[in-house]
């Protein structure tokens, strides 16, 4: 039996203006260093990683550096552009309150863009799905029994994950806000039925107090 254990990247800067993200190079702030460092040694107090897989974006990227300062001996990330945030065209950048002014035919809600239509120069739904369940079966293939995978990646790839693994639906669950920066989901590889055993995990605030 394997482990999947899949975290949001640290707190950003536009994490914390409100802006869209997609694959902009937005930095970590202070707050999301000291984030992943502190998941970096709960990670370490619990679980042996063999392996981390990594978005190539710079937020993710600086996470799973940090998480290495705080976990003794993580292996160096493999970073793959599979594990991308969606990728926003032309709406990244836009700060959250005004994108229905520049693109009222897009539905959206706190935390998503349309999920009916293709921002121009990004990602459609479809094609972002496509790409995140090729990441999954890439993690799921390479992770032996008694192995655990660490991914870090992006609010909406682990929506799409939860959606597949919950049977929730996915239009649903692409609607709902991300999960908190440097969350972490555990997931169960035994068999054909991969199961989600951990949602949201946020241990390691304790570590900040």
């Amino acid at each position: 039996m394997g482990t999947l254990l899949v975290a949001r990247h640290g707190e950003t800067t536009w994490n914390r203006d409100g802006r869209i993200q997609g694959w902009a190079p937005s930095r970590l702030t202070d707050q999301g260093q000291t984030q992943a460092i502190a998941l970096g040694s709960w990670l370490d107090d619990r679980y042996t990683v063999d392996r981390v897989f990594a978005s190539d974006l710079r937020r993710t990227r600086e996470t799973a550096a940090a998480a290495g300062d705080g976990y003794t001996g993580l292996p160096d990330p493999e970073f793959d552009t599979e594990w991308r945030e969606r990728g926003f065209g032309i709406m990244q950048g836009l700060y959250a309150d005004e994108l229905l002014d520049e693109y009222p035919d897009h539905q959206r809600d706190a935390s998503v863009i349309s999920l009916d239509a293709s921002p121009e120069g990004g990602e459609g739904i479809p094609t972002f799905r496509q790409r995140v369940e090729s990441a999954w079966q890439r993690a799921i293939a390479t992770t032996d029994a008694g192995e655990t995978t660490l991914v870090v990646t992006h609010g909406g790839v682990i929506k799409v994950l939860l959606a597949k693994l919950t049977g929730k639906d996915p239009d649903a669950a692409l609607a709902e806000s991300s999960q908190a920066n440097c969350a972490v989901n555990e997931i169960r590889l035994d068999g054909d039925d991969p199961e989600l055993v951990g949602e949201e995990l946020t241990g390691w605030r304790s570590l900040l107090d």
